[in-house]
């Protein structure tokens, strides 16, 4: 049994007290008027070791009314019989830490204050009301910490009653506990908890992820012509249109031919036309000239000689030149001849057929593309929703994990409180509470007085409930530590601990007194 004593504590500049030393003896009684720093008192041992109130919220001891250089608060402590000066203090905005005189750093001091005792179990026991303050996990974890845990196999059998007469050896296991049952041959459950807790947070992600993938290629797919009921029909069909397109085709392009002969062959002849035209110039010029009678030169009368010999350079010049409008002519009457052998094919209605095949094959594309695309498109959303499917497996095998293990930690509570409830008089443990809109019960771990849970209790029923519970968690946890009554004056008839007491009274018009 550990025995933890408060020698004495001593007060520089905390709060209302500018210099305050207090010894503790078997039974303390500080009493005053309101406003005489009663209280001041117990939160100066809990500041000194945690830098908190008695509730554990974070304090600021600096003085309000008076100026003041430094807070320092000392604390002297018996543990089993050894003796620790522990020292906090706040010197220009800094927080200091002295252990037997000497000054430390904050993580040698925690440590030191963290080996003599456990933060939660000390401060329960010192001022009971702070075990009411924690969350109810981790009152259950406080109250239950001391007591020997069911075996695992005794709570999966209890987990799995039916009937309060049903016999051990005839008890199935449920779903829940049979899951646990083979995963804990694996892992321990706190693993269990982390490995599935986190498991169901990233299915939860992915679990929408997957839905929005569905969502989508489902989308895409309606968007899709409908597909037909014979895809290889509709490509037969498809090959079949592309044959006749191409005949059509080949027929209109060999269509194509004399139409293109032809326009060489206008061409040609406007060639020709011109060059007829040019070689009649020519020769209507000559054909034109007036032979002179006289010497242009002289202007003397030609002989007969002389007119001869000009009107026969005449005819010469006009001879090629005959003969190259002839020749002209004999080309053009050609191309003229080859013109009018050249017959034009209607290529309408076979470009019409043609039209007409082509929208048919453009229905049949259509078909042949979307399926197409339809074929990977339903590929990726079966996978899709084989993830979809698998992820939600997933996550709702850790969801039925994980409320197992909450279904396990109830029972092994149940089981532990049945064997902590004997200890109490008048205190009751609680480990449920019903949900009205569903009617189920939900874990919880609650300690009442009367029925009555503590926060419906009087501050006399508190204080009662806090020296009941303190002397329990003395008993279970084998320490034995200083337990503080603040507002005494409400409660009558306390008992001394088996430790040392602190009282704390209200006293009209009387200044701080300490025995």
């Amino acid at each position: 049994m550990t025995l933890i004593k408060i020698i004495s504590a001593t007060a520089h500049n905390f709060k209302a007290h500018r210099d305050l030393i207090v010894t503790f003896g078997e039974r303390t009684e500080i009493t005053g008027d309101n406003a005489q720093g009663k209280s001041s008192i117990l939160e100066l041992i809990s500041w000194t070791l945690y830098g908190t109130d008695v509730l554990g919220s974070k304090l600021d001891p600096t003085p309000t009314n008076y100026k003041y250089d430094i807070v320092k608060a000392e604390l002297l402590l018996e543990v089993d019989g050894n003796q620790f000066l522990l020292g906090r203090g706040i010197e220009k905005n800094k927080a200091t830490y002295y252990i037997n005189e000497v000054p430390a750093k904050a993580g040698d001091f925690e440590e030191i204050v963290k080996s003599l005792f456990d933060r939660d179990l000390f401060l329960s026991l010192f001022n009971p009301t702070y075990f009411y303050t924690l969350h109810w996990s981790k009152q259950r974890e406080l109250m239950m910490r001391f007591t020997t845990p069911p075996a695992a196999k005794e709570v999966f059998a209890e987990m799995s009653r039916l009937a309060p007469e049903q016999k051990f050896k005839d008890i199935t296991l449920n779903p829940q506990a049979a899951k646990l049952q083979e995963l804990t041959k694996k892992h321990i459950r706190p693993q269990l908890k982390e490995i599935h807790t986190k498991n169901k947070a990233d299915k939860d992600t992915a679990y929408k992820r997957a839905q929005g993938k569905v969502e989508a290629l489902e989308g895409q797919l309606l968007k899709l012509t409908e597909a037909p009921t014979d895809i290889e029909a509709v490509k037969a069909e498809d090959a079949e249109l592309y044959v006749q397109i191409e005949a059509l085709q080949q027929k209109i392009e060999l269509a194509d031919e004399p139409k293109r002969k032809r326009m060489v062959l206008e061409s040609s002849l406007a060639s020709a036309q011109q060059k007829v035209a040019a070689a009649k110039e020519r020769y209507l010029k000559v054909h034109g000239e007036v032979i002179s009678e006289e010497c242009p030169t002289c202007k003397r009368a030609l002989d007969l000689e002389s007119i001869e010999s000009v009107k026969a350079n005449k005819e010469e010049r006009k001879a090629p030149l005959r003969a190259e409008h002839d020749q002209a002519v004999t080309e053009r009457k050609a191309i003229e001849a080859n013109l009018a052998s050249v017959e034009l094919i209607d290529v309408s209605e076979l470009i019409e057929q043609r039209n007409a095949l082509e929208k048919l094959r453009d229905v049949t594309a259509t078909a042949i593309h979307a399926q197409s695309i339809r074929a990977p498109l339903q590929t990726d959303l079966d996978k899709a929703r084989s993830e979809e499917t698998d992820t939600l497996a997933s996550r709702n095998d850790s969801i039925f994990i994980l409320e197992a293990l909450k279904a396990y930690e109830a029972k092994e509570a149940e089981l532990q409180a049945a064997k902590v409830q004997g200890m109490f008089t008048t205190l009751t443990i609680s480990l449920f509470k019903e949900i009205k809109s569903t009617g189920e019960r939900e874990p919880k771990f609650e300690i009442e007085r009367d029925n009555k849970p503590y926060s419906k209790l009087s501050r006399s029923e508190r204080a009662h409930a806090g020296i009941e519970l303190a002397a329990v968690l003395s008993e279970m946890g084998e320490i034995i530590a200083p337990l503080a009554v603040d507002d005494s004056e409400s409660v009558f008839r306390i008992k001394q601990p088996k430790g040392q007491l602190i009282l704390v009274k209200a006293v009209e018009d009387q200044k701080l007194d300490i025995k």
